[in-house]
Parts: C-alpha cells; sequence; structure tokens
C-alpha cells in the first residue's frame, strides 16, 4: 500500500486552520487593537484561515483567557458566506458540551464579528498524529469522546459534516475538544425526500453518497467521517489515498482500502462498518457505542466529577424546608425571568419544573426515592431535598437530578426538581416518563385552571 506522508497538505487537504493550529504566521500590531468592546484585551495571534484570524484575548472582567476569532464581514458578505457564520452561532449555541469548544459570546463592529470562545490550550489532534500512530487505547479514548459528541449533536438534530482531525483540539488535560461547526447542518435544512442535498467537507473525508450528489443522511455522512478519523489515528495515514483526485474518489465509492497488520480484529470489524460504502447497512452510532471495541474503558476505579459531588451531599441544607418570602416566589416564578428576552428555550428543553403540594414533605421524598428505586437511581436525601443519580452514563455523564423542597405555609410546599448534571433532554424524558407520572397524584391542581407540575 502506498502511503501518503504525513504533511498537513497532503493528508488532510487543503482546508483551512483551525483555532488550534501552531505554526502560525506573528501578528502586527495593527492587527492587534489593545481593547475590543472595552471588555477583552486582544494577544498574540493563534492562528488564521481564509476568513478568519484568531487571537488569545484576557476578559477583563473575569481575568479569564479566552480564543478570539476575528471575522471580516466585507470578505464574508462578498463571498456570500453570512449565512454560513450565522448557521455556526446558532449551532454553538445551542450544542454545549463538554467536548465541544465553547462559545462564550458573539460580538460585531462596522467591519468585523468576533467569536469569544473557550481557549484550547492542547493544540490540534493532528499534532499527535503527524508524530506517528497512536496506541490503540489512547485512539480509543479520543474515538469515545468523538463519538458521544457526534451522538450528542444528533440529538438535537446537527450535524457536523465536516469532521477532520484539524477540527479536533485537545485542552491541557488531553480531552478532545469539538470545533469548526460552520458546514453543519439542522434537521430543518432536510428537504421532501428527508435528506441532506449540499456537497460540502474534506475531500478525504467525505462519504460516497455525499460526493454522489443524490441527498444523504447527515448522521450516516458524520459517522463515515469518524470512521476515517479511527482509521488514521491508529493508522497514521489514510485508508483512501491516490495523487489523482477521481482515482481516490473511485475508492471512495467502492470503500477499496485496507487495515495494516497491527490493527486488532475487533477495531478491524468496527472501521469496516464505519466505512462501509453503503449507507443503509452502515454501522449505526447505538452500535458503535455498544461495540466491544468501543465499550473498552478507563480503569473504574478513576471517580467522575459528579460522583464525587454525589457523595459530598449530606443533606445540611436544612433539617426542615425552608419557608419562602415575597422575594423567593419572585425568584421562582418564570414572569420575572429576563432570560426569554435573548434565549428562546421551548418548554421539552427546560432543565427545571415546579410544583405545589399539601403533602408533607416527608411524603414527596418518599414518592422520588420509590421512582429512583425503579429507575436504578441512587438517593442521598434530607428533609428538605433529594439528590437522584443515574448509574449509567449518558450523552453529557450520569444525570443526576436535585428536587429541593420550600415552605409557602406549613400545609403548602413547593418542590422545585431541576437538572444537577447531564444531558437535558435525557433528563427531559426522564421527567415525562417517569417523574411526572409518578408523582401525578401528590400535585396541587388549581381550581381554576387545573394546572399540574409545571
Amino acid at each position: 500500500m502506498r502511503r501518503t506522508s504525513l504533511t498537513r497538505p497532503e493528508l488532510f487537504g487543503h482546508g483551512k486552520r483551525s483555532i488550534g493550529g501552531r505554526n502560525c504566521h506573528q501578528k502586527t500590531r495593527s492587527e492587534n487593537p489593545a481593547l475590543l468592546h472595552r471588555k477583552y484585551e486582544l494577544g498574540r495571534m493563534l492562528g488564521h484561515g481564509t476568513f478568519a484570524k484568531v487571537y488569545h484575548a484576557r476578559n477583563l472582567q473575569t481575568g479569564k483567557s479566552v480564543a478570539m476569532k476575528v471575522v471580516g464581514k466585507e470578505k464574508v458578505i462578498r463571498v456570500g458566506m453570512m449565512e454560513q457564520i450565522k448557521r455556526e452561532i446558532s449551532v454553538m449555541k445551542m450544542v454545549k458540551h463538554p467536548n465541544i469548544v465553547e462559545l462564550h459570546e458573539v460580538m460585531a463592529s462596522k467591519s468585523k464579528i468576533y467569536f469569544a470562545t473557550e481557549l484550547v490550550r492542547g493544540g490540534e489532534l493532528f499534532s499527535k498524529i503527524a508524530k506517528g500512530r497512536l496506541k490503540e487505547d489512547l485512539a480509543r479514548v479520543y474515538f469515545q469522546q468523538l463519538v458521544s459528541v457526534i451522538d450528542f449533536c444528533h440529538s438535537r438534530g446537527v450535524y457536523h459534516r465536516d469532521l477532520k482531525p484539524e477540527n479536533l483540539l485537545l485542552d491541557e488535560d488531553g480531552c478532545l475538544k469539538v470545533t469548526d461547526f460552520g458546514l453543519s447542518a439542522f434537521s430543518e435544512h432536510l428537504k421532501q425526500d428527508g435528506l441532506l442535498h449540499t456537497t460540502c467537507g474534506t475531500s478525504a473525508y467525505v462519504a460516497p453518497e455525499v460526493i454522489g450528489k443524490k441527498g444523504y443522511d447527515g448522521a450516516k455522512a458524520d459517522l463515515w467521517s469518524c470512521g476515517v478519523i479511527l482509521y488514521v489515528l491508529l493508522a497514521g495515514f489514510l485508508p483512501f489515498q491516490d495523487d489523482n483526485m477521481v482515482a481516490m474518489y473511485r475508492k471512495i465509492y467502492r470503500g477499496d482500502f485496507k487495515c495494516p497488520p497491527w490493527f486488532s480484529p475487533e477495531a478491524r470489524r468496527l472501521i469496516t462498518k464505519l466505512l462501509d460504502p453503503n449507507p443503509n447497512t452502515r454501522i449505526t452510532t447505538s452500535k458503535v457505542m455498544d461495540s466491544s471495541w468501543f465499550k473498552k474503558s478507563i480503569p473504574k476505579t478513576i471517580r467522575t466529577k459528579e460522583d464525587l459531588e454525589f457523595e459530598a451531599f449530606n443533606g445540611e441544607k436544612s433539617s426542615k424546608p425552608e419557608t419562602l418570602n415575597a422575594f423567593h416566589i419572585i425568584s421562582l416564578s418564570e414572569g420575572f425571568d429576563l432570560s426569554p428576552l435573548f434565549e428562546e428555550k421551548k418548554r421539552e428543553e427546560k432543565e427545571e419544573l415546579r410544583f405545589a403540594t399539601t403533602r408533607p414533605a416527608s411524603s414527596v421524598i418518599s414518592r422520588l426515592e420509590e421512582v429512583a428505586k425503579s429507575m436504578n437511581f441512587s438517593v442521598k436525601k434530607s428533609e428538605s431535598s433529594v439528590r437522584l443519580q443515574g448509574q449509567e452514563c449518558g450523552r453529557k455523564g450520569k444525570l443526576a437530578i436535585a428536587a429541593d423542597i420550600f415552605a409557602l405555609t406549613p400545609s403548602f410546599l413547593v418542590v422545585e426538581v431541576k437538572k444537577d448534571h447531564g444531558d437535558t433532554l435525557e433528563y427531559n424524558q426522564f421527567c415525562s416518563k417517569e417523574h411526572r407520572p409518578a408523582l401525578k397524584d401528590i400535585v396541587w391542581t388549581s381550581p381554576a385552571d387545573n394546572s399540574t407540575v409545571a
């Protein structure tokens, strides 16, 4: 097999640089105004692409460092990319995940758009591969994080469409961070046939059905790209390669690749299922996560942050339910919540719910314990609060739920239930299928509107 050397253009195509790149040009003073919106102090340039430059910046209010992506409006408008910029902003606000680069805020001037994002200091995953292929255990750790992100995005109807090692950054602890959602698509972009039709991505990582221009499933196309990435991590070179682009596309269409002899049988089987040229028979995300190779994990002795916080809860908040005053009631009322003015949040995406009851706190706690037992959740409690935590890791770790009980009067209580950790959609599914039905008969119903759990 002819192997492509590990230079950036040959291995990864001619795509733009991601914000974690290292071999970057030096800035000039004219490119680096001292202050931005009187809030950020810009520093050295970290990298640049065709349409953007990225600087190290410091938030003067908090002292925290961020990466400031600066995009020229005129150039973006001239090439018709303003919709792409808007899409990237919308997606990054929607997909908040530990393994996705966080967007802090977006600002604009007459000539530029500024993205203040999480500063990821470890550089690109490419830098590790350029030094040689990775050991299988390390490749698995990165791949597990990548697939968890993709599963999370797909659950929100978001498809990345440009997955490649250049768009995978590493933080100081070696955790993966996915970036560059500029080519992503929403489920709303599906045509009447239920498929996406825009051809995009980087040639070496793009799925055969995307090249074919006949419509494609964004989730399955992302999984193909994940398969190419896993191959590159384990091999140190691309599965499909040829000096002639048409010849390379033919190999992609046919799924014409060979695994090196050092691939384990389990890794070989998984990659073959991911790089199936037929999207209808290609492996699904859930089956990837259920595969024996994927499930080999970190030592069980390593405790998660959620586990430590759950164990630290000792119920010392209060021996009895706290009595609410007028200010407490105002703070709990959505009518005084200004966040909807700035961020539209669907009812089904709520991270908390409240209900009133005339039952004693002990009855509420007992009912919550029953729910936890039926779902195999761990429970910690006091006389005025309950903490539930799932045993299985979900899309964003273990689901943890906090319930706090407040007294309006000695015989009339308000219970606030909220997500403490985990994925919001998984929390909402838990509430709709388990929580609300179990609490239905103890919820106080207003005679006026028959309202139940909010």
